[in-house]
């Protein structure tokens, strides 16, 4: 059984179609890469899953549940985050507070062991020195792990990311990639939208293509690369983007 599927999912706003007939699968430990064009439709589909917008037609099925249209905060307990829902931190607060925060009433833990895991989450992301800063205070690579920390302090078993490596230099992005690795390697399955080919290309099992709200293509990294379609659609210029993915995947 799929961890995470999605059943011809479509999403209307009044006579425009954002989403249509979008189906697919997540399962155990997989990171999923999510691309396409601005305005494909991914940040949509992203709504439609965790409950910020409701699918015109289709459904939403989370380990064997249809959570099609629950609220937000029932969907986050059952155990699906998408990072941006919290991106912006409690700017008041320090870092480990934030992490705190999600472990509290995300989590639902009590006290003790919210701060139990508060410490070992921070720690598993590398914030330990930077837990008593004010989060308003901190690098944007710390406040992007702060992201990661904050999902992983609700019990999420999947995490939706919405270019978590935004911002970030190729150094960073590679200490991104290893975390995410990490990430995986807790049991976890992600599903990340990013426009950093190298990135994408080089922690995904598998890759869908959205465009127009339409999936256009789904498969390994190294076949992406070469469809046509996607090609065209996404990327325009053959040559070059081959050459290019080339290089993100070696490097990857």
């Amino acid at each position: 059984m799929a961890q995470l599927e999605c059943v011809n999912i479509g999403k209307n706003f009044g006579a425009l179609a954002a989403l249509e007939g979008v189906s697919f699968q997540l399962h155990d430990q997989e990171i999923l890469g999510l691309i396409g064009p601005n305005g494909a439709g991914k940040t949509t589909l992203f709504n439609c899953i965790i409950g910020l917008e409701k699918p015109t037609r289709g459904k939403v099925m989370f380990n064997g549940t249809n959570i099609t249209g629950l609220k937000p905060h029932r969907i986050c307990r059952l155990g699906l985050v998408k990072t941006s829902q919290i991106m912006e931190p409690f700017k008041a607060l320090t870092v480990g507070e934030n992490v705190l925060v999600g472990a509290l009433y995300g989590g639902m833990l009590p006290m003790k062991k919210a701060f139990a895991e508060t410490e070992r989450i921070l720690d598993f992301v590398g914030l330990t020195p930077e837990k008593d800063k004010l989060s308003s205070a901190i690098s944007v690579p710390a406040r992007r792990r702060l992201e990661l920390a904050r999902a992983l302090a609700t019990g999420a078993k999947v995490l939706l990311l919405d270019e978590n490596m935004a911002g970030l230099n190729p150094h960073e992005i590679d200490d991104a990639l290893r975390l995410l690795g990490k990430i995986r390697d807790l049991g976890k399955s992600l599903i990340v939208v990013e426009h950093i080919m190298r990135a994408v290309m080089g922690i995904s099992d598998r890759i869908i293509v959205l465009n127009y709200g339409v999936k256009i293509a789904e498969g390994l990294p190294k076949d992406i690369a070469t469809d046509n379609t996607v090609i065209e659609a996404y990327f325009g210029d053959k040559k070059s983007f081959l050459g290019r993915s080339e290089r993100q995947i070696s490097h990857g």
